[in-house]
């Protein structure tokens, strides 16, 4: 758990789904909202409802960040490419995605063991299943969380996004 001694998420290193080594920096003045997502799954649809969030939001500081994991039945087998691929032919998804990661266990990566640690209004501990969300302020804190059946255009999450806008 050696993430619990970061203070932001701008801290955190990642590599996006073409291979890049950035840290999280990059995104900093923005509202972020990072999910762990699959390509197999029964919430895999909720990549539309992400997309859609993403073009309505970006030109007023919204990002969403993707990050396929494979710790949720088997769900997410593909490669960065196979990953890239599907998400952008059947979802036409534009908004950043990352290279596959663990988002929970002893090979947790980093961003995740931060996120499911730190304080929030609405709970902390392990990420349940795919397509959680995390709503991040544009000074890097965790603000909010979802759990995977909340939709990505709900009230509860535009609502979140409108008053940190």
């Amino acid at each position: 758990m050696g993430a619990t001694n970061i203070s932001t998420i701008y801290e955190t290193e990642a590599t996006t789904i073409d291979g890049e080594e950035i840290t999280l920096e990059k995104y900093s003045g923005n509202v972020i909202l990072i999910v762990n997502t699959a390509s197999e799954c029964g919430y895999t649809p909720q990549y539309e409802g992400l997309q859609e969030l993403y073009e309505s939001y970006s030109d007023q500081g919204l990002t969403v960040l993707g990050f396929p994991a494979n710790n949720f039945g088997g769900q997410e087998p593909g490669s960065d490419d196979e990953i890239l691929q599907f998400c952008e032919v059947n979802y036409g998804v534009e908004f950043p995605m990352f290279s596959k990661v663990s988002v929970k266990g002893g090979d947790i990566h980093p961003l995740f063991s931060y996120l499911t640690s730190a304080e929030n209004e609405d709970f902390t501990g392990e990420i349940n299943w795919n397509f959680e969300k995390f709503l991040i302020d544009r000074n890097g804190n965790l603000i909010r969380r979802f759990r995977s059946k909340v939709e990505p255009m709900s009230e509860d999450i535009t609502g979140s996004i409108d008053n940190l806008l």
